[in-house]
């Protein structure tokens, strides 16, 4: 079982995210913004991080920025309603880029590979 950081300013799509998550086997912990995601990050040391990007307080691509300070070998998935920041050269410091969906097989098909690459690689 992995510790999962979901970094969500909307409080149902964090629950949503957070019941999905916890029923693929994984334990998981909530932040609403990236200050909070930061903080989360020094205290939880989680296995993988599920970065918003459009917050408050500070932008998604800032949070992943001092998270990957904190931890260069925490892999980040960005998941996010814009496609347009995957241009952005911070965003490829991420394992995956997700656009949101209703559907969420893509995400959880990430959250599955990327924690498969890093069990392979230990």
């Amino acid at each position: 079982m992995s510790k999962i950081l979901i970094v969500e300013d909307e409080a149902a799509q964090r629950l949503l995210y957070e019941t999905e998550i916890v029923d693929l086997g994984h334990e998981v912990v909530l932040a609403s913004d990236g200050v909070e995601a930061i903080d989360m990050v020094r205290k939880e040391k989680p296995d993988l991080v599920i970065l918003d990007l459009m917050m408050p307080n500070m932008h998604g691509l800032d949070s992943l920025r001092k998270v990957l300070s904190i931890n260069p070998n925490i892999p980040v998935i960005i998941h996010t309603a814009y496609s347009h920041y995957k241009d952005n050269f911070m965003s490829w410091a991420a394992e995956e880029y997700i656009v949101k969906s209703a559907d969420l097989s893509e995400l959880k098909g990430a959250i599955k590979r990327v924690l498969a690459s890093r069990t392979v690689s230990k």
